[in-house]
């Protein structure tokens, strides 16, 4: 399954080997649009990648409503909570079409990870790039809407 998707930057240029040994962990996932795929504030237990369709994320902070973080597309990964030592997603995923993605559980990572160290670190290290790339993108998405509640707050006579 995984040797067909050479176009998503988590997979592409893996070798024969390392794609054998990951192949089998990740499972299929599909669901319809309007579906939550996990909420913020439960156990992570899934690694996505989004195969097709889109996903959108949405932070809820403690005192207000939802905020969308990102529409997310093909290739993105999503629920990184759950491989990063999270005890909760920290966001929530709604399908804002019908999706198609692939996930890998996080108890099968770490196995990989303890007992192919080569190949768990290659695809680790392709995820942080990912994680990071995606993390910075938010911090920007997240002001720019931070800027335009303030400066909309402004013009209505708010402080």
């Amino acid at each position: 399954m995984l040797e067909i998707l050479t176009d998503i930057t988590l997979f592409k240029d893996l070798l024969p080997g390392q794609i054998a040994l990951l192949d089998p962990l990740f499972e299929t996932f599909c669901c319809p649009s309007g579906t939550v795929i996990f909420e913020q504030g439960v156990y992570p237990r899934y690694l996505y990648v989004l195969t097709n369709g889109k996903v959108i994320i949405r932070y809820k902070p403690y005192d207000g409503p939802p905020i969308t973080i990102r529409t997310l597309k093909r290739g993105d990964v999503f629920g990184w909570s759950a491989v990063v030592g999270s005890k909760f997603y920290t966001s929530s995923s709604v399908s804002a079409s019908r999706v198609e993605a692939l996930r890998i559980i996080d108890k099968d990572l770490s196995n990989l990870v303890h007992e192919h160290p080569d190949t768990g670190k290659v695809f680790l290290d392709r995820l942080a790039s990912v994680v990071a790339y995606r993390r910075e993108n938010a911090y920007t998405e997240v002001q720019t809407l931070f800027d335009k509640g303030l400066s909309e707050g402004n013009k209505q006579g708010g402080k």
